[in-house]
Parts: structure tokens; sequence; C-alpha cells
């Protein structure tokens, strides 16, 4: 998705937000728990949980919480019993949207889910129907205010870790890899000093599609309204915006 008024643009600037609202905390500690429940409490032996420890920290959720978290998925029988799975629909103008679910409920959050869709342009689809137009990537997106290396010395940088693409927007860089490169990647930026606004493994659609006008206005209340949904992980989907 190229254009810096996209959607995961407009997701950096409303984190502080976000967290102000207890809802990411809530997402993460999730993902945490869910992490260890499956995998172990040992994060140098679980990536999944060791990124998702990584997750918290940077959104400065303290060091209590996430000890807890893990003691919780490692050890604690009777919690929660979350269910993971994806849903697949569209959005106004035809944009694809695929959403990633935990939740202990499935029938219930099927139900909302499709009412939310509903009420903001879009319909909820079959399994399959859009996920091909995705793909798994790791993330990086660089903010030119924010660091002071060069676009030369930051591409080489990046594409003798192993990067996949280098993409220079108005004001950040963009890097994508391969999902399996995107730790050894991340470390030799952290190691150079690169300040990063964002690093994650996320999917990363084909294409994109342009909204203008109300549907522009409809889609971007539906991912608001779907990223608010306690169920809902995260949200991916291919639409760009105009200014």
């Amino acid at each position: 998705m190229s254009g810096h008024s996209k959607w995961a643009t407009i997701k950096r600037k409303k984190a502080k937000v976000d967290a102000q609202r207890g809802k990411l905390f809530t997402r993460l500690a999730r993902e945490i728990i869910v992490a260890a429940r499956n995998g172990g409490a040992d994060p140098d032996g679980n990536m999944r949980l060791k990124t998702a420890i990584q997750k918290a920290k940077e959104a400065n959720i303290p060091n209590d919480n996430i000890t807890r978290a893990i003691q919780k998925g490692a050890g604690e029988p009777g919690g929660a019993a979350y269910e993971e799975f994806n849903y697949e629909g569209y959005g106004p103008g035809g944009v694809a949207v695929m959403l990633e679910i935990m939740t202990d409920n499935r029938n219930r959050t099927a139900g909302e889910i499709r009412y939310i869709f509903s009420k903001n342009g879009g319909s909820l689809g079959e399994s399959g129907c859009v996920s091909w137009i995705f793909d798994q990537k790791g993330l990086f997106v660089i903010e030119k205010a924010d660091n002071t290396i060069s676009e030369d010395d930051l591409m080489l940088l990046a594409l003798e870790a192993g990067a996949e693409d280098f993409k220079v927007e108005d004001d950040s860089y963009e890097i994508t890899s391969e999902p399996g490169d995107f730790s050894r990647i991340k470390e030799i930026l952290e190691s150079k000093g690169v300040n990063m606004a964002m690093a994650e493994v996320t999917m990363v659609p084909q294409n994109t599609i342009k909204l203008e006008g109300k549907d522009a206005e409809l889609m971007v209340r539906l991912m608001e309204t779907l990223e608010e949904h306690d169920d809902v992980q995260n949200v991916y989907a291919n639409f760009e915006l105009d200014d």
C-alpha cells in the first residue's frame, strides 16, 4: 500500500489515543496469554510470545502486567478458551478486508462483526474470498523526521540485511521483507540507531483501491469500528485515501 495517507499511517497517528482507551493494552495482553498457552512461557523458544512481549513493551505496558499475562497463559487452568480464526469481507467500493479474530464466543462475535460491516457499507464474505489479495510480509516504517541517516545509506543497509523492497514516501521510508527475515533486519536496523515508527509482521495487499467522498468516509468508519471491537486483533484492507 504505497501512499502516505494509507490506513497504516492513520493508525500510527491514533496510537496514543488507542492506548489511553485501554484497547491496545487489552489486545496485547490477550495475545501474550494465548502465545504463552500455545507455545510455552519461554520467549527464547516461542517466537510468537517474544514478538507479543516486544509489542507490549513498545506500548509501555508495565513489566508486571506482561509477567502476569505470561503466567496466566502458561500456568492458570480454567481460563477463557480463546479461538483464533480469520474473517473476510468487503468494504465500500469493493475494498478487501481481512480480520484476525480472537474470541471465547464465536457465535457472538460473528453476529457483531456482520452487523458492523452492514452498518458501514460493507458485507462479510466467505472464507477465502479476499485472503488471496494479501501476502504476509515484514514491514518497517522509518519516518524521515526521526532519523538522520541518509536515504542511500538506509537503502543499502536494508538491502544488505536481506530486505525485499525499499520505498520512499513523502515523509517516510518503507522496507518490506519476507517474514523469516524480519527479526534479523530489525536487529540490524536497531544496532545502527535507526528509529522505526512501525516494525511488525503484517499482511500487505498486492493492489489497492483509491477511495474518495462518501466511500472514503464509510471505509474509515468501518475500520475504526472494527479495530475498536474487543475480539478483533488486527484489520487489513487494500484501500488508499486522498489527503
